[in-house]
């Protein structure tokens, strides 16, 4: 079920709205200017929520805790509710020298202290989440988040970059945590099914091996399984779904998903990736209750202040 207040009840939910995705920012020396002006612009959009699918710092910036709070204030100037995701740079690679050498899995633990604690959203006007956390047997993923508004279900995941951190020594840490998604997956998908609604939306931060970009010699596929159930999921809703990601850094719409066993497109899925940096924006989806289409996608370019 989800949770007892997820915003405004279905009953009340507008016919139209609006939600601002962005990610991969900020990472160079002077982007906390560009992002404070992108969530000024966001804050005068009338959007809904805003999501932030992961990567506040880039891989080779130390991963502090100082740095990390900064960046926690940084993006909780937004008025509306905000729900910020976890990249591979916020904890993956923090294992780098460059980034510190950290235990990725204590910065993981960090993060979620600093972005999912409580069981609402952040920003100044904060929404309640469900988390699945909240069932024994995935204690640990606070950051796997579901939230309604309207006819459209709204799934967070952690989904990264850096091979969705499957490699021969992190291979536990990579198996408990595509348990924990697939089953997070699964649930949703049956819960926007029984409950009739127009469409769904999933977010995370990694590029799930959707172009074709070649893995490492030796590793093993990291995305394999979750595109799998992505489209085993999708494929069985009958209305559109919008996957959302960030980690390449390249503002696109496209279709890329197919099915596993026969390779036909899956056609009710578009792929959204964000801006990222130094190519700075956010993307407006509209929701419209009315529309066949039902999502209506807008990049909004990164435009400096006027004064």
């Amino acid at each position: 079920m989800l949770a007892a207040a997820p915003g405004p009840s279905l009953a009340q939910a507008p016919s139209r709205f609006a939600f601002g995705v962005f990610g991969d920012t900020p990472y160079l020396p002077g982007e906390e200017f560009v992002v404070a002006t992108m969530i000024d612009q966001m804050n005068e959009a009338g959007l809904t929520f805003v999501v932030h699918v992961g990567d506040l710092k880039a891989s080779w910036t130390p991963c502090t805790d100082a740095l990390m709070e900064e960046r926690l204030a940084l993006v909780q100037r937004l008025r509306v509710p905000l729900v910020v995701l976890p990249g591979d740079n916020d904890w993956v690679d923090c294992r780098r020298e460059s980034a510190g050498g950290y235990d990725p899995l204590e910065r993981l633990e960090k993060f979620r202290t600093l972005f999912h604690a409580g069981e609402s959203s952040l920003g100044a006007a904060p929404m309640a989440l469900e988390r699945q956390s909240a069932d024994p047997r995935y204690a640990e993923y606070r950051e796997h988040v579901r939230w309604a508004l309207g006819d459209a279900l709204f799934v967070g995941l952690n989904v990264t970059g850096t091979n969705n951190n499957r490699r021969p020594s992190q291979e536990g840490e990579y198996r408990r945590r595509s348990d924990a998604v697939n089953a997070w997956l699964t649930e949703s998908f049956a819960i926007a099914k029984r409950r009739r609604m127009r469409g769904v939306v999933v977010f995370f931060q990694g590029n799930p091996g959707l172009d074709g970009k070649p893995l490492p010699r030796g590793w093993q596929d990291g995305y394999a399984e979750f595109r799998t159930q992505l489209a085993a999921r999708a494929r069985a809703f009958p209305g559109p779904v919008l996957v959302v990601h960030g980690d390449t850094h390249r503002f696109r719409v496209d279709r890329p998903l197919a099915d596993p066993a026969s390779n036909a497109r899956i056609d009710n899925v578009t792929r959204v990736e964000v801006f990222g940096a130094p190519w700075n924006g956010w993307v407006r989806i509209g929701v419209d209750r009315a529309s066949p289409q039902f999502f209506e996608i807008r990049d909004e370019p990164y435009r400096a202040k006027t004064e």
